[in-house]
């Protein structure tokens, strides 16, 4: 996961995590991110200073970053692949806690004011954009060559960090 400072042309900045640099510049050339001030879709990266971690000590066994208790130092071979709730269960616990929280309020707002529709995210969002199914907020989960496909088709829609409860 990488964080990047991000800037709409409206001037608004605000942070935003992606897998890798490459699925930013994807996402950024499709017009998929959005200024969550004001919805602007013309993003480009902001200045940002580095973010280097300082390790407690070698002989320690800790090795983690002590600002934002996030590992220092993992080898790719060390990682594990995890589940996708696991995934984002470890990106919860590291992300700081203001932000945390307020993910966690947004999931609330969403889940009171929006239909859940699960998997069918896709289907549905179609059905509301070409008037086959009543318009009203709904919520739920596509992949990215989904989220692609609804983008290129002028099908408007947002993607969340879905942050779980209780942590």
């Amino acid at each position: 996961m990488i964080l990047y400072r991000l800037r709409c042309a409206k001037g608004h900045e605000f942070d935003s995590w992606f897998k890798d640099g490459k699925t930013y510049e994807r996402q950024e050339k499709r017009s998929l991110i959005g200024c969550p001030s004001c919805g602007n879709a013309k993003i480009t990266r902001a200045p940002m200073a580095p973010r280097i971690g300082k390790s407690i000590g070698k002989g320690s066994g800790k090795g983690r970053d002590q600002s934002t208790d996030v590992p220092a130092e993992a080898p790719a071979e060390a990682a594990p692949a995890a589940a996708p709730d696991s995934h984002v269960a470890a990106l919860a616990r590291a992300i700081p806690k203001e932000m945390r929280e307020a993910l966690v309020k947004l999931r609330e707002v969403v889940e009171k004011n929006m239909e859940p529709v699960g998997e069918k995210f896709a289907e549905e969002a179609r059905k509301i954009h070409y008037g086959e199914s009543a318009k009203r907020g709904i919520y739920g989960q596509t992949s990215d060559e989904e989220a692609e496909a609804l983008a290129e088709e002028g099908i408007e829609f947002g993607r969340l960090p879905w942050i779980p409860r209780g942590n």
